[in-house]
């Protein structure tokens, strides 16, 4: 499966810093999913749950307060305020 280069970073680091091979959170204007090549864009997100998957498969949730997303050619960026990983 493809990826791509994640990051996820809050004001106390990055929470994530990877390959993914998708991201699934929520925009301002709804849901997103977020798969390698997708089409460059800037939205806000808001408060919500976040999924990403990874190469081996394996599902990582977390909750952001909000933030930016940042899609471009070679890297998917999350900037939140604050990011945690649910247990």
């Amino acid at each position: 499966m493809n990826t791509f280069k994640l990051v996820i970073s809050s004001p106390d680091g990055n929470r994530f810093d990877g390959e993914a091979t998708g991201l699934y959170l929520r925009g301002s204007e709804g849901d997103l999913a977020i798969l390698a090549g997708h089409i460059p864009f800037i939205t806000p997100v808001v408060p919500c749950d976040c999924k990403v998957t990874t190469e081996d498969e394996t599902e990582k949730i977390g909750h952001t307060d909000g933030g930016i997303l940042t899609v471009s050619e070679d890297k998917v960026t999350l900037l939140s305020g604050s990011f945690v990983w649910n247990e």
